[in-house]
């Protein structure tokens, strides 16, 4: 039995009691960041169930934007013994080895200042690399191939509006079960960073659907209430996979891991932006001062509303975690220095980060503030891991008596249609 209730497709959440969700923000080489926290998430989980865990086992739902979306499908795409195609400590490796290749760095003053002309008048790194690395390592698997449900936002410039991949739209709607590679490059493609890209896929009739992508963290650099969307939207339409659930019952289990920020660091202030002109918003000090304004607005509103929502219903605060360092400064929080020092920087900020406070944002203040008692992010993920580890055995519990309740009812049913069987023919001959 074991081998047959794997991954969540199979251990649906409504032989549970919650509903599991992770999600990973947007940015770039600083997804390094939440692979260090999922490596030991993963690592708790696994001494807990054994050496064979895998995320995808856990999360109903893994979602992503950008270098989150990256991350979130290497968890859930399956490989050729339907595992997940990474587990989560190789993704460190990974970043460490093609983060480099994707934003190759430049040297010397000339070529420098080549580079700041170039980089005015097109993306600044072509992504031909990245492309290749993704089609290569997701080859045709598609969206619907996921070994739990996978949501990806993108935001489609001809259309101008969100475009969300999600696992469960592309049950009932072909033309949005994309090769997973296609969502991958689009939802990576940060403006003035790399380039947008464009694809098709085919409907359920056969007509190509075209998409014209861009960074899904324009969308939701913070995915977490999409997901929620996403689930809630399934509830509403009477998903068999859950339980009919009361508005009052919230019964969500949420982590989400931010790829930090530099809001101690305090780089800008309206004095001197007051100054600028377009020029200066596109580029900056060798940033995008307008791109991270627009990420970072959007993932802080979204962690803003989420910490709401989740302290406004009694008994839920401690359904959700958010890992997130507010304290990158320099190299640290760009999304493209990829030297092999700033990944390794990057790698210790993040075995730093677990051993902080774990904290919640300040409805106050917008700020995260350290929760009185509530020990690390490291003992806090010790703790989720231990809720997704029982809510898999209830499921399994769960399961089996569902199903040798099916198979004893069907027994029965056997049972009595042979009965009346016998008694009609006992009947039939006494007559004759």
């Amino acid at each position: 039995m074991a081998q047959e209730i794997i991954t969540p497709k199979i251990l649906r959440p409504r032989y549970g009691s919650l509903i599991t969700i992770l999600s990973i923000d947007g940015g770039g080489i600083r997804g390094m960041i939440p692979a260090v926290i999922l490596a030991n998430l993963e690592s708790h989980l696994q001494e807990l169930d054994g050496k064979d865990a895998r995320l995808a086992d856990y999360f109903d739902v893994i979602t992503g934007a950008s270098t989150g979306g990256l991350i979130a499908t290497m968890l859930t795409a399956p490989n050729e013994n339907r595992r997940p195609l990474y587990a989560a400590k190789d993704i460190i490796p990974f970043y460490h080895e093609h983060c480099p290749k994707i934003f190759p760095q430049s040297t010397g003053y000339f070529r420098s200042v080549m580079n700041i002309m170039q980089d005015l008048i097109s993306p600044k790194y072509d992504g031909e690399y990245l492309h290749k690395l993704l089609k290569n390592l997701l080859g045709e698997k598609r969206l619907n191939d996921t070994l739990t449900n996978l949501v990806v936002p993108a935001f489609d410039i001809k259309k101008l509006e969100p475009i969300i991949f999600s696992t469960y739209s592309a049950r009932s709607d072909k033309g949005l079960d994309a090769n997973l590679s296609d969502i991958c490059i689009g939802t990576s493609a940060a403006p003035t960073y790399l380039p947008a890209h464009y694809f098709t896929n085919n409907d359920e009739n056969g007509i190509p659907r075209e998409f014209n992508l861009i960074d899904g963290g324009l969308a939701a650099n913070n995915p977490t209430l999409v997901a929620i969307s996403e689930i809630t939207q399934e509830i509403m339409k009477n998903n068999p996979d859950f339980k009919k659930i009361n508005v009052r019952d919230f019964r969500f289990l949420v982590l989400s891991i931010g790829t930090g920020n530099n809001k101690t660091e305090k780089k800008y202030n309206a004095k001197s932006v007051a100054e600028w002109g377009p020029l200066s918003w596109i580029y900056f000090n060798g940033t995008a001062p307008i791109v991270d304004f627009f990420m970072e607005a959007s993932g802080d509103m979204v962690d803003y509303h989420t910490a709401v929502v989740f302290q406004a219903f009694a008994g839920s605060q401690d359904h959700f975690l958010r890992i997130e360092d507010e304290t990158l400064k320099g190299d640290l929080n760009s999304v493209d220095i990829a030297t092999p020092k700033n990944m390794k920087d990057l790698e210790n900020k993040a075995m730093a980060l677990l051993q902080k406070p774990v904290s919640c944002k300040s409805l106050a203040t917008g700020l995260h503030q350290p929760i009185e008692n509530g020990g690390t992010n490291e003992q806090s993920l010790k703790w989720f891991a231990k809720r997704l580890s029982d809510e898999k055995k209830l499921r399994r519990s769960n399961y089996a008596k569902a199903k040798a309740t099916a198979s004893t009812a069907s027994a029965t049913t056997v049972t009595v249609t042979e009965t009346t069987t016998i008694t009609a023919t006992a009947t039939s001959t006494t007559t004759s």
